[in-house]
């Protein structure tokens, strides 16, 4: 917080008649990254589903490229239910993905699944970028009690009736599949080296 008043040229202490601390700049910075991915992605909900994903990929692409720095946070910290994966951490967010797909004519298990495939590759790839840009991405901190600040166990109650394809699938969304995907993911990878190699 010093170092941003610095920055900022102002007292420390005047920072926290915005903020309680660290925890709610962090926060804040990773919900306002959040908010402009929600509006791309409510643009693009009507296109068709392959159109939507390209868009996603490379609106969340664009946030890790514009804010190599900050991206670590969007991929490391809590999300806004424990059955949500970063880097599409947000409520909104999820409920736009979901509902582009389910438009689409996907399942609800074809619809979470892909999401869940979607997060994995995202995370994988944009990480690695920021790192190699400059970033740190060491695990997540535990967060501080700065005394009223917003901190990410809260998130968990979010209320869903902004999100009610999010809510109706939530039990999908809570499935622990990682052994399963892991695999599926490794296979794919495998698949396309071989149909390379084989050219």
């Amino acid at each position: 917080m010093r170092s941003l008043a610095q920055e900022l040229s102002v007292e420390a202490m005047s920072l926290y008649r915005y903020v309680h601390g660290k925890e709610d700049l962090l926060e804040g910075v990773v919900a306002s990254l959040m908010r402009d991915l929600t509006s791309q992605l409510t643009e693009a909900e009507e296109e068709h589903w392959q159109g939507f994903l390209q868009t996603v990929a490379h609106a969340v692409r664009q946030i890790a490229t514009d804010h190599p720095k900050a991206f670590p946070l969007v991929a490391t910290r809590h999300p806004a239910a424990p059955w949500l994966r970063p880097p599409l951490r947000s409520v909104e967010v999820v409920n736009t993905f979901l509902t582009a797909l389910t438009g689409n004519g996907f399942t609800d298990a074809q619809a979470v699944n892909a999401y869940r495939a979607f997060s994995s590759f995202l995370l994988g790839q944009l990480l690695l970028q920021s790192v190699v840009s400059g970033a740190e991405a060491g695990p997540a901190e535990e967060p501080l009690d700065e005394g009223g600040a917003a901190i990410p166990e809260g998130d968990g109650n979010t209320s869903l009736d902004v999100a009610p394809e999010v809510r109706r699938l939530r039990t999908l969304l809570s499935e622990d599949r990682s052994d399963e995907e892991f695999e599926v993911s490794l296979e794919a990878l495998l698949d396309r080296l071989d149909r390379e190699l084989s050219q």
